[in-house]
């Protein structure tokens, strides 16, 4: 539960912030309603990276920046709550800072927005925080669209059901989701892979199962048929899409 006093209302004129979904890696995935914004906004945010290295929105977004000024926001990648609440705050308060002194600001964010996304985390620490805050929402491509363009197939056909899961804490949502949905795609799937491996092999779904490594990026693998691989060492940023015939 958040818990900072709220931000009293200001006279001068508000920024906006903007939440850019910039894709899953490729820059040239960027919409141009996205770029437009970057481009314009006097400073750009993301994600800070680990260990002094460039996060993954903030490679995206460089190759388009020119004059802006660059504002890195520390997310922590750890599961206490009270660690992230706290960062949270100071990404927020962080940004206020520049909207409440009337700038713009760009929070350029892997794949989409609203999906999955650190800027809802940021949009609804800021908005509690301070209420009068405006924020838009500019959508991107997210990586299971990606990954299905780098495997060459669609995502789904028709009818079929679709089901999207986060990095799997629980086996059992996997089993739940293979009940009902025609295809099924688990994010950062690396932790997990090989209890992954069992289910889908006692179930017979290998052969029409593939993982993509770093969707749409110089860095892109892609495994076809994964009875072959049943101990893959993977990188957090992979992705396991099955398909049930």
């Amino acid at each position: 539960m958040i818990t900072t006093r709220r931000t009293s209302l200001v006279e001068s004129p508000l920024g906006i912030l903007y939440g850019i979904g910039v894709g899953p890696g490729d820059p040239e995935l960027l919409s141009i309603k996205g770029l437009r914004c970057l481009q314009q906004c006097p400073i750009v945010a993301y994600p800070a990276g680990i260990n002094g290295q460039p996060g993954i929105a903030e490679q995206i977004v460089t190759p388009w920046l020119t004059s802006q000024r660059r504002l890195p926001l520390v997310f922590p990648y750890v599961q206490d709550t009270v660690t992230l609440q706290e960062a949270w705050q100071q990404a927020a308060l962080t940004v206020w800072d520049a909207l409440s002194q009337g700038h713009d600001v760009a929070f350029a964010c892997e794949g989409d927005v609203s999906v999955y996304s650190t800027f809802t985390y940021l949009a609804e620490t800021l908005l509690f925080l301070s209420p009068q805050a405006m924020i838009k929402r500019i959508p991107g491509i997210s990586s299971p669209m990606a990954a299905a363009a780098a495997l060459g197939m669609p995502l789904t056909y028709q009818r079929d059901r679709l089901a999207i899961l986060p990095a799997l804490q629980r086996l059992a949502d996997l089993t739940d989701a293979l009940a009902w949905a025609d295809v099924v795609v688990l994010l950062k799937v690396s932790r997990v892979y090989s209890a992954v491996w069992q289910i889908l092999q006692e179930r017979n779904l290998l052969q029409t199962s593939c993982v993509v490594v770093r969707a749409s990026t110089p860095q892109q693998q892609i495994y076809r048929n994964l009875e072959q691989y049943p101990t893959l060492k993977l990188p957090y940023f992979s992705l396991l899409m099955i398909t049930q015939p």
